[in-house]
């Protein structure tokens, strides 16, 4: 009999903890009996606006020289993108960076002065669009206009959605029915039934590329790196038992 009661309670710890192990449980407490879940619910998406940025440089003795350079190669940058179906109001160039560039001087092994060698103007251009495959696609073919001359360094695309708020209040309404069902499933087996909700937290969103190895933060995760990105949001609920 007492092997038996061993086995007995040795079966009960094991579907206690699978329980536990599944985000939930079953409190009884001085009457008060309660089940808390956690719900949870996973969505991929599309991003629907791009931006994207590049700069150019321009080097001369002269500031007026290196201006009349940078006026030119911003003028073909324009027409470059205009020509690859980028709109002109949606390229934004900022001001004009100027700095004067020195080289070190040295004599018997000792630095004497410093040499100018020159000014350094630079300017950069952002693209702010929803046509996210055409802005792309430039921005990975914009390299041509370094065989014309021009000094332009590409910066990587950044991906947003810009119906995110939407979208948080369908995840969390799925999140939630995620977890109620679970909590049904709880208490059916336990011979119970639900009654009122007695509280709900809500945790962090996570939005990571799929299929990526990106580390979940406790602030929550906004990926912009990657078009195509995975939506994550989990909700903490605790139900009443009758």
């Amino acid at each position: 009999m007492k092997s038996l009661g061993g086995v007995i309670a040795i079966c009960a710890a094991i579907v206690l903890s699978m329980i536990i192990g599944a985000g939930a449980f079953l409190q009884r407490n001085d009457g008060a009996r309660s089940i808390g879940v956690t719900g949870s619910t996973r969505v991929e998406f599309d991003s629907d606006l791009i931006v994207w940025s590049g700069s150019f440089t321009r080097r001369a003795m002269e500031i007026q020289a290196a201006f009349t350079l940078l006026e030119k190669d911003r003028t073909a940058i324009r027409d470059y993108l205009t020509a690859k179906g980028i709109q002109p109001e949606l390229q934004v160039f900022s001001s004009i960076d100027i700095r004067k560039e020195y080289d070190e001087a040295w004599e018997s092994g000792r630095r004497v002065r410093n040499q100018f060698t020159g000014y350094v103007l630079s300017q950069s251009v952002t693209i702010e669009s929803k046509n996210v495959d055409r802005v792309e696609t430039v921005s990975r073919e914009v390299t041509e206009l370094i065989k014309s001359g021009i000094e332009f360094i590409s910066n990587d695309p950044r991906y947003y959605y810009t119906r995110l708020a939407e979208l948080k209040i369908q995840m969390i309404t799925a999140a939630t029915e995620d977890g109620k069902q679970r909590a049904e499933r709880i208490a059916a087996s336990a011979g119970a039934r639900l009654s009122k909700l007695k509280s709900a937290s809500l945790g962090v969103f996570q939005i990571t590329a799929p299929n990526s190895d990106e580390e979940m933060s406790w602030a929550g995760a906004f990926n912009t790196s990657s078009k195509r990105k995975t939506g994550l949001v989990t909700v903490r609920l605790q139900f009443g038992v009758k």
